[in-house]
């Protein structure tokens, strides 16, 4: 895949919230154009005996998920660990691994936040303005926003809001088990990011290719030689 770049990526937290701010006005929430046959989830492990991250892509067919392609990189952060900001210090890695793709996605499912962040630009969001792709934040937690208890049935959400603004929804995704934070990141809404989601739900908690993609990452932080 090749990529447009937007921005460089050495920069200070200051010039990264700046940054945010201006990339914010560039994202779009529209309906989903076209129809899905590849899906592309992505994840970001971090060694835990040194400062190597594990950003994985994964390429699965859709609807029936079969796994297409997979590509990953290694390498040592070069921006320093602050929430609000992580795809500052995830999305350099992420685009190399995507770099190395001979297939080019119709969506990607990001280990992440969308437009529920603080200032509207989470990774979700970022990566898709810099591969010009519809992407989907799926987040374990919430970072910004507000929401009422969702319902314990499987496919029941609660939208999250930001005062009156509806920036996403938690979604459960199997019964009995924690909800996951769902919100747009580029060129889908929210609805059919709900859809999407539920859809690549294979009766665990986080959608398939989010998820093989955290079980490849993990993987490979846990085979890498110590401090390597």
């Amino acid at each position: 895949m090749k990529l447009s770049p937007l921005h460089s990526w050495e920069v200070s937290p200051r010039e990264a919230v700046d940054i945010q701010r201006r990339l914010k006005e560039l994202v779009s929430l529209e309906e989903l154009k076209g129809e899905v046959h590849i899906i592309g989830g992505v994840d970001v492990s971090y060694s835990k005996s040194s400062q190597l991250l594990y950003a994985v892509v994964v390429l699965l067919s859709f609807p029936d998920l079969h796994l297409i392609e997979k590509s990953w990189s290694v390498s040592k952060p070069s921006f320093p660990y602050i929430p609000g900001l992580l795809s500052f210090r995830e999305i350099p890695p992420l685009l190399t691994a995507f770099e190395k793709l001979s297939h080019r996605p119709d969506v990607v499912v990001c280990d992440g936040q969308g437009i529920a962040h603080p200032r509207g630009m989470g990774l979700a969001s970022h990566l898709g303005l810099f591969l010009s792709l519809p992407t989907i934040g799926c987040a374990k937690s919430r970072l910004y926003g507000e929401y009422q208890p969702v319902d314990n049935r499987a496919g029941s959400f609660s939208w999250m809001k930001a005062g009156d603004k509806i920036i996403g929804a938690v979604v459960r995704t199997r019964q009995g088990v924690r909800p996951v934070f769902v919100s747009p990141g580029h060129k889908i809404d929210i609805k059919g990011s709900i859809s999407l989601v539920l859809q690549t739900c294979r009766g665990f908690r986080l959608p398939e290719p989010t998820r093989q993609a955290h079980l490849l990452s993990n993987r490979l932080r846990c085979l890498s030689p110590k401090g390597s």
